[in-house]
């Protein structure tokens, strides 16, 4: 996945606060939370699961893909 990829959709409650929401696995990974900064370290210790599976099947097939591009 390139690394431009949006990964979280913030918004802001009203008494701005902020949330953040995992794009990939729907997971609300912080609620109520008052900076940007403590937005960031909260979404910086998610370990999506989703994400973690995909890249797994894409490092399953690389290989597979690139065998079949030597064979022709």
């Amino acid at each position: 996945m390139p690394a431009t990829e949006k990964m979280y959709h913030r918004t802001k409650n009203e008494n701005g606060n902020l949330n953040s929401r995992c794009l990939h696995c729907l997971l609300t990974i912080a609620r109520d939370v008052g900076t940007d900064e403590e937005l960031a370290r909260r979404e910086g210790h998610h370990l999506c699961p989703e994400k973690i599976l995909a890249q797994m099947r894409a490092a399953e097939q690389a290989p597979a893909s690139r065998e079949a591009q030597a064979r022709e």
